[in-house]
């Protein structure tokens, strides 16, 4: 099942750049979603090593996300956090009842009272989270926060906090 992963992962070991030190060397961290039309670094220009990249279903700020942020500004040189949903996602397209329903036509499983995360209110949300970390007494003062929607058919961010 996975053997077609595997021989394209020993063909990138033959090339694959090994001189990296782990810190992200243009200060930037991006929360976008793991939605497969996004490429996070070249959205910005970057390059592998320049940047850090957390993905998570509708760009969401998790509890272990916030983490991720707090020891990239304090450990990885992080100076720049920007969140990244996109139009078109589907984790804004229903609420949880919503997905709760999607996942258990899917699945045959009730998900109980699962929490997905998601949401409607995209920019409501997007807001939130980007004052979650301005706020946060270990990014407030150490990183720039901005909060950014990316348009899947343009390419394009706008800045929407």
């Amino acid at each position: 099942m996975f053997d077609d992963l595997l021989a394209a992962n020993k063909r990138y070991a033959r090339s694959a750049p090994r001189e990296f030190d782990g810190i992200a060397h243009q200060g930037v961290m991006i929360l976008t979603c793991m939605d497969s039309r996004i490429e996070p670094l070249e959205m910005v220009g970057l390059m592998i090593g320049e940047a850090k990249i957390l993905r998570t279903a509708g760009a969401r700020l998790t509890d272990r996300g916030l983490a991720a942020f707090i020891m990239g500004v304090h450990k990885l040189k992080v100076n720049r956090i920007l969140l990244v949903p996109h139009t078109k996602c589907a984790a804004s397209s229903l609420d949880e009842a919503g997905m709760r329903a999607a996942i258990m036509g899917a699945s045959g499983i009730d998900p109980g009272d699962f929490e997905f995360g998601v949401s409607p209110d995209q920019l409501g949300n997007l807001r939130a989270d980007c004052e979650r970390l301005r706020t946060h007494p270990l990014i407030a003062g150490f990183a720039e926060v901005g909060g950014f929607l990316y348009d899947v058919e343009t390419g394009l961010l706008s800045r929407e906090c």
